[in-house]
């Protein structure tokens, strides 16, 4: 299996699909799916049946996973970047390919 390289907490912009140009932070990353799920983005309305926990019941919205093919990480300058890995001090680090600092 292949590494990704957008991770937890990453702040990040959707560069294709219906909700192109939005921006937010990464909550969860589903490895074996390539997708992750992005605070805000991608909502979804999911109808819930009355339970004990919640008796009510309702129409509730939730985050639905996007492809990582479709996020791109925005760097501390709020541009879109590339991820690229290199050695510093003997350990692997991530760095920004267009600012070239360490993310």
């Amino acid at each position: 299996m292949k590494k990704l390289k957008i991770k937890t907490g990453d702040t990040v912009r959707v560069t294709a699909g219906d909700h192109k140009g939005q921006e937010g932070k990464v909550m969860q990353v589903i490895l074996e799916k390539n997708k992750a799920i992005v605070e805000g983005v991608n909502m979804v309305s999911k109808h819930e049946k009355p339970s004990a926990a919640n008796p009510q019941g309702g129409i509730k919205k939730k985050e639905a996973p996007i492809h990582i093919s479709n996020l791109s990480l925005i760097d501390k300058n709020g541009e879109t970047t590339r991820v690229g890995y290199r050695e510093e001090d003997g350990k692997k680090v991530r760095f920004s390919k267009k600012s070239n600092e360490v993310i």
